[in-house]
């Protein structure tokens, strides 16, 4: 494309027209520019964002009409008595004025833009106007539907004397996301008159009592929600300056190309280009575009909070400040003597870019070399590098294989500043050493790597090193190429040690919280609206007039026994000595694990995962817990047989067993047809089995082996039972409710066989479900069975949270789990 030609962009043109006034026609003769047409819209990720943050707000607002009650109580009261003040000529001006305005405003700046040829401009905001209709109605009717009054009474507005329930004003959220998908940057008055109107109409409906405060800012977050959601769906107008501004920009720095070519660009937030000059010389420029600035926002942010420190000064970076710090890293770099493209010239390009333009150095980066290139010698060399920046306190911040060029001469160069720092504490300095020592290694492996390094930069420097080889501080780059070398940071370390012996190896704590820490919190919050929620429909203050608390006693001391039954129940199947205390608390933790997995996952995981941390081996650990389960599956099936026909044969009321069990047994055994006759179901479940239960008969056999050991299992495994049932039939006892055992029994081994097939957390809900209705079927009356379930899961799965959690906690704490 020669520069003297402009892409036609839909959307762009008053750029594209600002950016070719700022081109002297001379600047543009005879200079070839070899680039493909950028695209006509581009996505934003600061659309994105800002999207992401008025959904936030969003909610936010939703919780705050629950939680401030009196405060948004008291603001629209004083609002009220306020304009009760005000002259009612000014008020009804006002109204009339924002009636008006708030539509022909937006009218006339589409028509105008239709005349100016922007109707694509138009378009999106007609389309994200509409879309906000449909929001606002969505939510006024959801809130409506789910029977939310206190977000009806401080969410609404009054017309014609009658209250219509809604978050956002109807007429307004169109016109809002309409002016925000339009785009007015750069239209100043038409800014300041659109706005205005749109504020004058939501004061004059704060006047009026129609709308609560709110209601004014949801109005407000909903459009600006939809405006840009609907920017990032359809793309913005490409403001983006061509290559023909970028040859303008570096004729005004002195620079004269005669042919400007786009290259291939490893980075998403910059444009790389290569220029032939006047002079003969090659130059190779660094395009930073203003919109890319905010690319990776999210996850920068997520490491800034997560980690105590080695995270960027700056998290938001602006195109001003992107420039000056990698053209101060540039100088930096070259005045401490390390090889660097030496650093030219920098400029902006136009109003929505800067670029950066080096000198050319011929050569390959370090992952384009094949391995029989990289010899000794150059990893020395590399080494020396770094150790110059290192002197001088400058951090790289992104040393990875792209970012080392090995020119034709087989010397190293460093490239790819932008993320560096200048001044930079020990602990980047650091970190740098580790990420460079992992990424080498992963090339040549840990000997190679470390041997190269300790004869650079030092045996000490590397020990200082090892803390620090640990994932959460390397790129993402060398940590996706860690999952398939998940040994390697360990061989680094056992390489180091046979350099210093008595070095520490204890990893630096540099995260604030653990995801494992985010998940408890997740897990617990979840659980407590669970709780809550189940509790809602109940009247508890009836339940606690009328149960009797001494069978509640009973339940207490019966679900206490059931974690000694469940430790005593593992400890049979593993022929290896645990120890009975740490074992019961390993399934006091499983009580907490629950709220997150599976009834019967979560506790599987736990124990294999004590297993290992006992000395147990991975398989054989994974077979004993196998083994555990299968025992338990079959005395599970046993007894639901044996108390079927026990209480089928006693006499009085009691569960007419014959009925229930067959209707269990034809049901099961449908589901297992209808599961089977699926072949990714069947090939899923059938691999699942056979890892879990693959080495359960050689450990059953080494069990065997032991008669106390069979004791002890299969003595807990019913003593676990025997605990449920009891807990079941003192809560039934609580509320004046009286079954048989058998009938408990019959009822507790068919619920929590359900409950363990569910997928829901501690099988949620379908435990309360079956249990109920097997109550139910029982004889108990309704509100009886409720009741009791209730604190039977409250006795066995919400109490011992609290007790599971602080378990859980100590475990890790003597990584014992």
């Amino acid at each position: 494309m020669r520069v003297n030609e402009t892409p036609d962009l839909p959307g762009g043109g008053d750029m594209m027209t600002r950016i070719r006034d700022e081109i002297p026609p001379s600047a543009t003769t005879d200079v070839l520019v070899d680039e493909p047409s950028l695209p006509a819209r581009i996505r934003r990720p600061s659309d994105a964002i800002r999207f992401l943050l008025s959904v936030g707000v969003i909610g936010l607002i939703l919780v705050l009409a629950h939680v401030a009650r009196q405060t948004t109580t008291g603001l629209s009261s004083d609002i009220a008595h306020g304009t009760e003040q005000a002259p009612h000529l000014i008020l009804t001006l006002a109204n009339l004025a924002s009636g008006i305005g708030v539509l022909a405003v937006p009218v006339a700046f589409g028509v105008d833009r239709v005349i100016h040829r922007d109707g694509l401009r138009v378009a999106i905001g007609v389309l994200a106007a509409v879309v906000a209709l449909g929001v606002s109605l969505a939510l006024d009717t959801w809130i409506t539907a789910a029977g939310m009054r206190e977000l009806e009474w401080y969410l609404t507005w009054k017309r014609h004397g009658g209250w219509f329930p809604g978050p956002a004003h109807v007429d307004l959220t169109p016109v809002i996301a309409y002016v925000t998908a339009v785009g007015l940057a750069g239209r100043t008055r038409w800014q300041l008159v659109t706005w205005a109107v749109i504020g004058l109409d939501a004061v004059a409906s704060l006047t009026t009592g129609s709308i609560t405060p709110l209601a004014v800012l949801t109005t407000y977050v909903i459009g600006r929600a939809v405006g840009y959601g609907a920017l990032y769906a359809v793309g913005s107008p490409n403001t983006r300056p061509t290559g023909t501004a970028v040859v303008a920009a570096l004729r005004r720095v002195g620079l004269e190309p005669v042919r400007a070519t786009r290259t291939a660009n490893g980075h998403e937030d910059t444009r790389r280009y290569s220029a032939a000059l006047t002079d003969g010389r090659t130059i190779d420029v660094t395009v930073l575009d203003r919109d890319q600035q905010i690319a990776g926002l999210i996850y920068r942010l997520w490491r800034r909070v997560r980690l105590r420190g080695g995270t960027p000064r700056r998290t938001i970076r602006s195109l001003r400040r992107s420039l000056e710090q990698e053209s101060l890293m540039a100088y930096a770099t070259t005045a401490a003597n390390a090889a660097t493209p030496r650093l030219l010239a920098t400029s902006e390009v136009g109003s929505e870019a800067a670029l950066l333009a080096y000198e050319h150095v011929p050569g390959r980066s370090l992952a384009e070399l094949p391995g029989e290139e990289l010899t000794d010698e150059l990893l020395n060399a590399i080494w020396t590098e770094l150790r110059q920046l290192q002197r001088h306190r400058l951090a790289h911040r992104r040393l990875v294989e792209e970012s080392i060029l090995v020119d034709e001469d087989g010397r190293p160069h460093l490239t790819d500043l932008r993320a560096g720092e200048t001044a930079a504490s020990d602990l980047v300095l650091r970190i740098d050493l580790a990420q460079l020592l992992t990424d080498l290694a992963l090339r040549v492996g840990p000997a190679r790597a470390v041997r190269t390094a300790a004869g650079v930069l030092g045996p000490d420097a590397l020990g200082a090193a090892v803390p620090l080889l640990q994932k959460v501080v390397l790129a993402r780059s060398t940590r996706n190429a860690l999952r398939k070398h998940k040994k390697l940071l360990s061989g680094i370390r056992e390489q180091i040690r046979v350099l210093r012996p008595e070095i520490a190896a204890q990893p630096v704590r540099l995260d604030r919280f653990r995801p494992r820490t985010l998940m408890s919190i997740i897990a617990g919050t979840a659980g407590a609206y669970l709780l809550l929620s189940q509790l809602g429909n109940v009247d508890v203050a009836a339940l606690v007039r009328h149960a009797d608390w001494r069978w509640f006693a009973v339940g207490v001391v019966a679900s206490a026994v059931s974690y000694l039954a469940a430790a005593f129940m593992l400890i049979g199947f593993v022929p290896e000595r645990l120890r009975v205390r740490r074992t019961v608390l390993v399934q006091l933790a499983g009580s907490f694990v629950k709220l997150v997995a599976p009834a019967a996952v979560g506790g599987i995981a736990v124990n294999t995962r004590y297993l290992q941390k006992a000395g147990v081996p991975a398989g054989q650990a994974a077979a004993s817990v196998g083994a555990s389960q299968l025992t338990g599956m079959c005395v599970h099936v046993m007894l639901i047989l044996l108390f079927g026909y026990i209480t089928g044969s006693s006499n009085g009321p009691s569960l007419p067993p014959s009925r229930i069990i067959i209707i269990t047994l034809l049901a099961a055994a449908v589901l297992a047809v209808i599961v089977f006759s699926i072949g990714p179901l069947r090939r899923l479940i059938t691999s699942r089995m056979r890892s879990l239960f693959a080495g359960v008969v050689p450990r059953l056999l080494d069990v065997l082996q032991s008669p106390s050991k069979i004791a002890t299992g299969m003595g807990g495994t019913l003593m676990l039972t025997v605990t449920f049932v009891v807990c079941l039939d003192a809560s039934i006892r609580a509320f004046g409710g009286s079954l048989g055992l058998g009938t408990v029994a019959v009822v507790f081994l068919t619920g929590n066989a359900l409950g363990s097939a569910a997928p829901t957390p501690g099988g949620l809900g379908a435990v309360e479900g079956a249990l109920s209705l097997g109550l139910t079927l029982a004889g108990l009356p309704a509100g009886t069975a409720t009741s009791a379930v209730l604190m039977f899961r409250l006795l066995t799965f919400w109490l011992p949270v609290l007790p599971g959690w602080a378990a859980f906690s100590y475990l890790q704490r003597k990584e014992a789990i």
